[in-house]
């Protein structure tokens, strides 16, 4: 079994594993809470074909997804990852 995206390609986007998975969690329970209807707006404007893109995979998969393509990214702040 391959797991894709792969660690390498993940960790060229980010600066510690610990960032990772930072980054990755709160990636996921963006699209989490979107998926739910807590963000019922944000599902409104998207596309059908996007919206099933986003409900064919775990949320956490596709927050890996969107890091490794580059789509989502972060910004070190004195307190934490924003």
């Amino acid at each position: 079994m391959v797991i894709q995206p792969e660690i390498d390609v993940l960790l060229s986007k980010v600066d510690s594993k610990y960032t990772l998975c930072t980054v990755s969690a709160k990636r996921a329970r963006q699209i989490n809470d979107m998926l739910h209807g807590v963000r019922d707006q944000a599902l409104l404007t998207m596309p059908g074909s996007q919206i099933a893109e986003y409900l064919s995979a775990k949320p956490l998969t596709r927050a890996m997804e969107d890091i490794a393509a580059g789509d989502w990214s972060y910004e070190r702040i004195k307190d934490g990852i924003k």
